[in-house]
């Protein structure tokens, strides 16, 4: 039960409460965020809004499957969202991000040793340890994306 609880602690530093590796975290940055800098297009960047809901979109694809349904998110898709147009979607965003992420961590504690080396779906995808700790990997990935757009917004 460690290897979990150790998985669900390092999860939730990046998405909803640690300050160790970024000084931040996901919850801390975007609360920060109002939906005006969220949706601004700086150049060909992506905005905080489209990277927030990629981030939410593996997450509750790797969520859903969980579950015991089945993974049916694509890259092709994880930037296609419908545009944020007012402070009551932005915030519905973030909630979803927030609930998904609190559920996230809670199926990794509660994971057998035995199923985090199990294979993800399919062999090709890994083990539920490799999904695991890519998606904390990728969330860091774009947690510092959101940071620098932050800067440049507020510059």
């Amino acid at each position: 039960m460690e290897n979990q609880k150790e998985l669900s602690k390092r999860f939730k530093e990046v998405l909803l409460n640690g300050k160790w590796i970024a000084n931040t975290n996901y919850k801390d940055l975007l609360l920060s965020i109002n939906w005006v800098q969220a949706t601004k297009k700086i150049e060909t960047l992506n905005t905080i809004s489209a990277i927030t809901q990629h981030i939410n979109y593996y997450i509750s694809g790797i969520l859903n499957v969980f579950k015991g349904g089945n993974l049916e998110i694509k890259d092709k898709y994880s930037f296609d969202f419908p545009p944020i147009k007012t402070k009551e979607s932005w915030e519905n965003v973030l909630q979803e991000l927030f609930v998904n992420s609190k559920k996230f961590a809670k199926y990794i504690e509660q994971m057998s040793a035995e199923q985090l080396e199990q294979a993800f779906v399919n062999e090709k995808y890994g083990s539920y340890r490799r999904n695991i700790e890519a998606t904390i990997e990728h969330s860091y990935y774009h947690l510092g994306q959101i940071s620098l757009i932050k800067k440049i917004i507020n510059k």
